[in-house]
């Protein structure tokens, strides 16, 4: 593990979690990508990345946090692996879904790497599905009859 990124982390999830976006803008690389695999959306640079965290400050008013058996990773070649949870509220308008002021806790999984010692890029990787269950109908019907199935 490399201290100094990890330290950066440190810093960028303080910031992310104030909402502060000047604070969280520092810690990135000027060219810069996150993707969204589970809407499909990709941002460039840091006014990409601007544009990511309003959507999801404004939409869900998250906070991310590690929970219980939540892990992190480090690769040998300094990339980092971190499952955590946003903790929030629907306040904001999400994929045509009028705010709902319902709570959302949404696990996800983010892979990070760093370019000049800032990071790079983020990846998020999480159930769209259980998403839109926790602000709306079902978005999948069909699941409710499932045996076994545990929803939170």
């Amino acid at each position: 593990m490399n201290q100094t990124l990890a330290d950066l982390l440190g810093r960028q999830l303080a910031a992310e979690n104030a909402h502060d976006l000047e604070a969280t803008l520092a810690t990135l690389h000027p060219e810069c990508r996150f993707d969204d695999f589970a809407t499909g959306q990709t941002w460039h640079g840091r006014a990409g990345a601007a544009a990511h965290y309003r959507q999801w400050w404004t939409t869900f008013d998250v906070e991310v946090q590690r929970g219980p058996g939540q892990r992190r990773y480090w690769t040998d070649d300094d990339c980092y692996f971190a499952e955590a949870t946003w903790h929030g509220r629907h306040v904001g308008r999400f994929l045509g879904l009028a705010p709902s002021d319902r709570p959302i806790v949404q696990p996800f999984l983010v892979a990070i790497t760093f370019r000049d010692g800032l990071m790079a890029s983020e990846r998020f990787h999480y159930d769209l599905a259980a998403l839109l269950r926790q602000i709306g109908p079902d978005p999948i019907p069909a699941l409710a009859g499932l045996d076994y199935r545990q929803v939170a």
